[in-house]
């Protein structure tokens, strides 16, 4: 497996090797020992699964605060994404600051977003399925939100008027939403 840090460096790409002949291809998408070997040592208790049938439908921005807060693996396992993270920890010099990565069927790229980044995915093609582990349950009473198009944090998504939810479209600027993450140092 190849990982390859991004502009936010705690984000991370996870290209898994793709074995291929003329029936197809195999590709491992985690492995715990090989992930613990390159210092990823995250116990992963829920997998979730989305489909879009839409191209341009936009999911986020999304987190999951404490004692409930989640890393996430995700990968698209048909069509494609623009997978964003955006620094949420209070006192980070990145807070606000986002990076966007497709991910395909077609490139098999995962992207880590831990703890304390808020996560979103806009849909690049009709008919898309993302898969994604995370490190918690699912916990509606933690479960928040910021404005997909929030001017002060100016994702990039490649869309103007994208499908939304109700929760997705209400959700509260950066300025306006808590703050239950905090930059703790290093990276």
């Amino acid at each position: 497996m190849q990982i390859d840090p991004t502009a936010l460096p705690e984000v991370l790409i996870l290209t898994p090797r793709r074995f291929g002949d003329a029936r197809g291809w195999f590709m491992e998408t985690y492995n715990a020992t090989r992930m613990a070997e390159a210092g990823i040592d995250i116990a992963w208790v829920q997998d979730n699964q989305s489909f879009s049938a839409a191209k341009g439908t936009l999911r986020g921005l999304h987190y999951q605060r404490p004692p409930h807060a989640q890393d996430k693996l995700v990968r698209c396992s048909r069509g494609a994404i623009l997978d964003v993270a955006v620094d949420f920890r209070a006192g980070s010099p990145r807070f606000g600051k986002w990076v966007g990565v497709e991910l395909s069927a077609e490139n098999g790229r995962q992207l880590l977003v831990p703890k304390g980044f808020l996560h979103g995915f806009v849909t690049l093609t009709d008919d898309t399925e993302v898969q994604y582990k995370c490190s918690d349950v699912y916990a509606p009473d933690c479960d928040g939100a910021v404005r997909w198009d929030d001017p002060q944090i100016g994702v990039d998504w490649g869309i103007a008027a994208p499908v939304l939810s109700d929760k997705d479209r209400n959700a509260p600027l950066l300025a306006e939403a808590p703050r239950p993450f905090t930059w703790e140092g290093g990276k």
